[in-house]
């Protein structure tokens, strides 16, 4: 994994270096150096609450960001009063928005208490040339401002912040590169995401991801490989290989390389036993990954497959670039070659325009694709993309009926499908001790299905062999073979 005495062995007398990753590296020293001095002060350790919000990216972002903080010196807690508080943001709905404004709104009194406390903000919300106005305005006790583009810069900025004693605000406009070779911390020992490529291209209607993340870059694979096969030298058995859209990995690179290509190269990687990837885009997915899918002992029998709606006229007001009817043959391309797939998928109700007509269309999909789970949710006007200036905004009363609607849909498929397992042996990767009851494990079948089982600590981190003896509808109870 990341070898720390390349930070230790820099030379910190001289002035910071030009390149990446070097010059990171002399400011994690340098803010190191602080640190110790402050644990004099204090009598103690420094505390870190990260609070990370969104999607999985963001997550990944959160595990760099603290290990960059944990080399500093700061330890990770529980409590969301600590020495050091990042916000790495979501920006995806305004509800988002406001609830980090009400966070904020908490930590001014915190920041009076305890006035060395630092607070730092990131992630999709801060690319938002208003929300940062806002912060400025509003939230002046805030220190550290920065984006989706600059993550890895994060002692750079903090180093920056020790010196000027002021807010230091880096927000960039576009990504000027991929940074490798950086700290990273894991959740878990036995799992772990890797990021395949940023941003998007797809500009979807509703969607505000393409404009805080940017446009598409490609990792080199020769760097994702290296990456993987570090993992599974440190006792990672499963992957989640990441991207906004993993089906279009390799467009943006110099070299003949596309996902499928990918995924048969990290297929080769020893040790590793299970490949997960998402999300797919539909318009997006070839021939050739349904034949590495269906051919591959490890890539997990899921797809995660969003529609977002089932009206051809929907779709092509969101800008998905596919029709009904083409999703519906691909899906049926997919379950041609691998019958027992479990597929899922994201729904949108209550779109602008949105008709009974164009509803229903959304639950015959649903019905005749038959997915494992959905997540669904109620359209969220997004200042900022096209969407929102659209007229029929549906009434909120009739997209909450849909909704309801849906949801029970949902939930009777769903319930017959677990039905249908039940009996059933099956491998699951027990992952954590179950929270409600410390007598069982929580694991995760090759479907993405949650199962219980009576196990012990042993059990974690393990490909263990189970017998599905009941269903609860969205997931299983079950007792290890």
């Amino acid at each position: 994994m990341f070898d720390f005495g390349l930070i230790d062995r820099t030379d910190i007398s001289g002035e910071a270096p030009a390149e990446e990753p070097a010059r990171q590296y002399y400011f994690m020293k340098k803010c190191r150096l602080w640190a110790q001095e402050e644990e004099k002060k204090l009598g103690r350790k420094l505390t870190l609450s990260m609070q990370t919000m969104g999607c999985q990216m963001n997550a990944r972002d959160s595990e760099k960001l603290e290990a960059i903080l944990a080399f500093i010196g700061y330890e990770a807690v529980d409590e969301a009063a600590a020495d050091f508080i990042l916000y790495n943001t979501c920006t995806v709905r305004e509800n988002a928005n406001l609830k980090v404004y009400g966070r904020l709104g908490y930590m001014k009194n915190q920041k009076k208490k305890n006035p060395r406390m630092k607070i730092a903000m990131c992630g999709c919300m801060m690319q938002e040339l208003s929300v940062v106005e806002k912060i400025k305005k509003s939230y002046p006790f805030v220190d550290m401002i920065f984006g989706t583009h600059n993550v890895y810069k994060l002692a750079e900025i903090f180093y920056t912040h020790l010196q000027s004693e002021r807010m230091v605000l880096d927000v960039w406009k576009e990504a000027e590169g991929i940074v490798e070779d950086l700290p990273s911390v894991r959740k878990f020992p036995f799992k772990a995401g890797v990021n395949i490529m940023y941003g998007c291209n797809n500009f979807c209607s509703y969607c505000i991801v393409p404009y805080v993340r940017g446009r598409e870059r490609s990792r080199q694979p020769e760097e994702i490989l290296r990456e993987v096969r570090e993992l599974a030298a440190d006792g990672v058995v499963e992957v989640m290989l990441l991207g906004q859209n993993v089906n279009s990995y390799g467009n943006t690179l110099e070299a003949d390389v596309n996902f499928a290509q990918l995924l048969r190269e990290v297929e080769k990687t020893d040790g590793l036993e299970r490949i997960r990837f998402m999300t797919s885009h539909p318009k997006d997915l070839s021939e050739e990954l349904i034949d590495v899918m269906a051919g591959s002992t490890k890539i997990c029998s899921h797809l995660h497959l969003p529609i977002q709606s089932g009206s051809t006229r929907i779709l092509r007001e969101m800008n998905r670039r596919y029709t009904k009817e083409d999703y519906l043959n691909l899906v049926a391309r997919i379950r041609e070659r691998m019958p027992d797939i479990s597929l899922t998928t994201d729904l949108i109700v209550g779109f602008p325009g949105e008709t009974e007509e164009d509803f229903l269309e959304t639950l015959d999909v649903v019905r005749r694709v038959r997915y494992d789970s959905v997540y669904s949710f109620i359209y969220s006007r997004r200042t900022g993309t096209p969407a929102a200036a659209m007229e029929g905004q549906v009434p909120e009363e009739v997209a909450k009926g849909r909704f309801q609607r849906l949801l029970e849909a949902i939930r009777n498929i769903s319930k017959e499908i677990t039905e249908e397992q039940v009996g059933r042996e099956a491998e699951a990767l027990m992952e954590e001790i179950n929270g409600h009851d410390p007598s069982l494990v929580t694991g995760r079948l090759s479907s993405n299905a949650v199962v219980h089982c009576k196990g012990t600590p042993a059990c974690i981190g393990k490909i263990c062999r189970v017998r599905l003896t009941e269903s609860r509808g969205f997931y299983f109870m079950g007792e290890i073979v």
